[in-house]
């Protein structure tokens, strides 16, 4: 049996979790029907280890892919769910939202291109999320009565209401400050479920989680940032990394923004800034100050940004040299935090093992 069936850290590693923090994940969670929600970064994967490390196994772990993830955040699941299997635990369900075949698309990227829109996110809001993520995993557990996304309750589902208990979701929130704002902002229990945040409990930061996950399954086992290739909160690191790594979904994205900055629900107003928005991208080198969204970025454009920093031809297609590539993946391993995703495998970054004393410092 190896060390991740075990799931001890390899080589005789100091173990992930003190005995105070094994004790705080068990006493708020033994004995209760556990639903992980799984979104294939360093948060969630660092969950999973945690609660392994601790004795807890969770009845169901749900992914919501809403057609526009990563492909290596697809390969993740693929890969944790030969670690699952090596812990006895269930696999990842893939959860994926039908639309009705009237609306003529078939996931997030499509309903943003037919609408003409950008993702709620944008514009300050969340339903993108509510509707391509959290609905789809709670119809794979209550069940769907009528409509494209018709199916029977899960059996864990069944389970919960035969017996009288609740079903308790654990969130990959971590102890970085805007996790801890954003998990403060929620309730802890809602009509159907109870909401609980294991690296909370341990007090992880991103920084132990990718520690975590490096000591018990190793670097190669540290995921990118999970995020549609068209997210808004997309940083300019991670613009530089998906024109060196996926440059045809970069050109997605720049296609979706001109469609959304130019279509007829634009807020755009040309007579406010003086210009056309495509004007504007084109020979600008940026946006006069405003709280109206000017493109994926909110503040910023993405097509204007590419255009700037030479990411993009004239008829902004992005550029594929070797040479091109070679420089976007430094750009966006130079403007990189240490506590982003994929730092364990980023040159100069040392991977430290985690201690009893360093995770109680923490606060």
């Amino acid at each position: 049996m190896n060390a991740i069936s075990r799931g001890c850290p390899s080589g005789g590693a100091h173990p992930v979790l003190s005995l105070a923090q094994v004790e705080a994940l068990r006493a708020a969670l033994s004995g209760r029907l556990l639903a992980v929600c799984f979104g294939s970064g360093v948060d969630s994967t660092a969950m999973l280890v945690a609660l392994h490390a601790a004795g807890l196994r969770p009845d169901i772990i749900t992914f919501a892919d809403t057609g526009a993830e990563k492909p290596e955040t697809l390969a993740h699941i693929e890969a944790m769910d030969s670690v699952l299997r090596a812990w006895g635990w269930p696999t990842v369900s893939v959860c994926r939202k039908k639309p009705k075949p009237t609306t003529g698309y078939q996931d997030l990227y499509g309903n943003c291109m037919a609408n003409e829109t950008l993702p709620s996110l944008a514009f300050g809001m969340k339903s993108c999320s509510v509707k391509w993520k959290q609905v789809p995993q709670d119809q794979f557990l209550m069940g769907a009565r009528s409509g494209p996304n018709a199916r029977p309750p899960h059996p864990v589902w069944e389970h919960a209401k035969a017996t009288g208990q609740r079903i308790v979701k654990l969130i990959g929130y971590d102890c970085g400050k805007a996790d801890l704002r954003r998990s403060k902002a929620l309730k802890p229990a809602d009509t159907n479920f109870d909401y609980v945040y294991p690296l909370q409990l341990v007090r992880w930061t991103r920084r132990d989680c990718v520690r975590a996950i490096t000591q018990v399954l190793g670097a190669d086992l540290v995921p990118i940032k999970s995020a549609c290739f068209f997210c808004p909160a997309s940083k300019h690191w991670e613009l530089y990394w998906l024109a060196a790594n996926h440059p045809e979904l970069l050109e997605r994205a720049l296609l979706l923004e001109r469609n959304a900055l130019t279509g007829k629900h634009s807020r755009f107003d040309a007579v406010q800034f003086g210009a056309s928005w495509e004007h504007l991208v084109r020979n600008a080198d940026g946006f006069p100050s405003t709280t109206t969204t000017v493109g994926l970025g909110r503040s910023f454009s993405w097509n204007q940004w590419a255009r700037v920093n030479d990411v993009v031809d004239e008829q902004f297609n992005v550029r594929r040299t070797a040479a091109d590539r070679a420089r976007f993946a430094a750009l966006s391993n130079s403007l990189r935090d240490p506590d982003n995703a994929l730092d364990s495998r980023t040159p100069g970054i040392p991977v430290v093992d985690i201690t009893d004393s360093e995770q109680l410092e923490l606060w």
